[in-house]
């Protein structure tokens, strides 16, 4: 017996991993509907939208609650999340005991701190405001904020990785040729890295492009320079630094400080996803490095004054933190507040370490309590989520060139070289956001609380 239906006609299904959650059709009610009169169904689907826009924006844990927590109270309702690296299971309730559950989760995870600017604004301004908004003119809101919130060009992004990691070669004791080369490199890795992601390639192959281009390109760079300058091969040392825009600082810092608030899931999610990536692109560096016979390496000395030295890690950093906060799709003022900040934070942090001898990882501490109690203080009066100016401004510290060295040197079997830097980096690692959270702790008081 034949099939009554032809393959033509039958329905057509999408080949997509993750589906697209058609917010309007979860709204029976009309658009000049005010929010506080529509049903639970749709309230509670409002107060998940919001929350994985927020998780979109790469914030941690305790701000998607928090924010989904202000929308509920303004909804008259209550919401109960538990949130992760990528995905929100909530249930929320209404004074009738009835409740309403979803999952909601995300493709992947990225970094918009410009779109989180415009959320937290939205949020803030829905908690004094609700009464006399529609649900109509809330989804239009919330789609601007989707549309006008993208990122920035892919040249754009590339060039600032090109800035960030030249200023942080330089921070690692590079010169001109090491920053000419890792500019380069950085440049062109990072730009096939975004291409990439924009035709929705996954995780590992972004990262393993990425990383492998931009070695390559240095050390043609560098091999330029050996021919035409007279480069020494201790210049080679610094291709390093072409990889570093991969380095996870945001999810590193953000898993610290959501698991100092004991939401463990998304702590611990986000370290996993942070080592992840460091291990993708040290094994490909190192990899890189055995094909071109390069190691890691101290690179010539610069031989400068302290005084000129300490000027120019100001500039560097300001440059280094500013790329990765256009990196992140900051916008320019947010991106300069942070870049401040960042310079006075990690040239305080460089200084101890090199002219007064204190241990990396207690001068790591010193230098991210400073970036947080600025931030506290910059945050009143400028208006930008702490968030968005406090990590951009201490990812220039996390150190990718000593996690690189401790992979490079258990790839050789020599373990306990690769032992000693991965402690380090550890110990660093850690004290970066216990920095940030005893500058929170200090500074605001609805985060000393655990309710």
């Amino acid at each position: 017996m034949k099939d009554e239906q032809s393959p033509a006609s039958y329905p057509k299904i999408s080949s997509k991993h993750h589906m697209r959650i058609h917010w309007k059709q979860f709204f029976k009610s009309s658009d000049d509907t005010l929010v506080k009169d529509i049903t639970l169904v749709e309230k509670g689907s409002l107060v998940g939208r919001i929350g994985i826009m927020l998780l979109q924006c790469g914030t941690g844990a305790w701000r998607v609650r928090d924010s989904m927590n202000t929308i509920a109270r303004a909804l008259k309702i209550t919401c109960s999340a538990d949130i992760g690296l990528v995905t929100i299971s909530y249930t929320c309730f209404d004074i009738d005991n009835k409740s309403y559950s979803q999952t909601l989760s995300l493709p992947t995870t990225e970094v918009n701190m410009n779109k989180l600017n415009e959320m937290e604004d939205f949020v803030r301004k829905f908690e004094t405001e609700n009464d006399h908004w529609t649900i109509g003119a809330v989804h239009h809101k919330l789609n601007q904020i989707e549309r006008h919130t993208q990122n920035y060009p892919l040249i754009i992004s590339a060039l600032s990785a090109g800035l960030a990691c030249a200023s942080f070669i330089f921070l690692l004791g590079g010169g001109l040729p090491e920053m000419f080369c890792t500019f380069l490199g950085a440049f062109v890795g990072n730009y096939l890295r975004q291409l990439m992601g924009k035709k929705k390639i996954t995780l590992v192959a972004k990262i393993t492009v990425g990383v492998a281009v931009s070695c390559a390109v240095y050390f043609l760079c560098f091999k330029l320079g050996n021919i035409v300058w007279g480069w020494s091969n201790n210049h080679a040392y610094g291709y390093i630094g072409s990889m570093l825009y991969v380095i996870p600082g945001f999810p590193f810092i953000t898993s610290g400080l959501d698991m100092s608030k004991l939401d463990m899931r998304s702590g611990l999610e986000r370290l996993a996803y942070a080592i992840l990536v460091v291990m993708i692109a040290s094994m490909v560096g190192w990899g890189m490095a055995t094909l071109l016979s390069l190691s890691p390496g101290a690179m010539p000395k610069l031989n400068l004054n302290p005084a000129l030295l300490t000027m120019l890690r100001i500039i560097a950093s300001f440059c280094g933190v500013f790329g990765f906060s256009i990196m992140f799709n900051a916008k320019l003022s947010m991106a300069t507040v942070a870049a401040v900040i960042g310079a006075l934070a990690n040239t305080l942090r460089l200084s101890l370490v090199e002219f007064n001898h204190v241990p990396a990882a207690l001068a790591a501490f010193i230098g991210a309590l400073l970036a947080g109690l600025i931030a506290s203080f910059v945050r009143d009066k400028v208006g930008f989520p702490r968030i968005a100016i406090t990590v951009p401004a201490i990812v220039i510290m996390v150190p990718g060139l000593y996690m690189y060295r401790a992979v490079f040197n258990f790839g050789i079997t020599n373990i306990n070289v690769g032992a000693y830097w991965i402690m380090d980096a550890l110990m660093i690692i850690t004290a970066l956001p216990i920095g940030l959270l005893t500058a929170r702790i200090l500074t605001d008081a609805k985060w000393r609380h655990c309710d």
